[in-house]
């Protein structure tokens, strides 16, 4: 994350909300990895049959995730409209896939750890939409 605080800081159009904003990105940009990661465990379960809803839910939310956090990483001419409809839907397609990968927590590790991972997704997003007019 320190060389995403140093690019966003190096950005001619930085202010004091640069740090928040690589926070930002990073934090939902590694939940499109642990999402991607955790349908790529459940693939392998011998039960896969009764997790291909989570497997869907994650790809999504690696999808979401992913686009969200490229958009973001743009600093210039930002829309603080679309920054917040991004983050909204990215905190929605968190916290669907939390609540599915729950379901199989107790029986699967990597959904456990997927599930947390989601729940502070939605947190950053949620924060990062109230910031939306600073980020610009």
């Amino acid at each position: 994350m320190k060389s995403l605080q140093m690019m966003f800081a190096a950005h001619p159009q930085a202010n004091a909300h640069t740090d928040g904003l690589a926070e930002a990105v990073s934090h939902i940009a590694l939940c499109a990895q642990v999402c991607t990661s955790c349908a790529d465990a459940c693939l392998a379960e011998p039960t896969v049959d009764e997790l291909i809803q989570c497997i869907r839910l994650n790809l999504d939310c690696a999808d979401v995730c992913a686009t969200t956090s490229r958009v973001l990483a743009r600093q210039t001419g930002t829309d603080p409209s679309l920054t917040r409809e991004l983050l909204a839907v990215c905190a929605t397609a968190c916290r669907v896939c939390a609540e599915e990968c729950e379901r199989h927590a107790a029986m699967h590790e990597h959904c456990r750890i997927c599930a947390e991972h989601c729940r502070r997704c939605v947190e950053v997003c949620e924060r990062a939409m109230v910031n939306a007019e600073v980020f610009v």
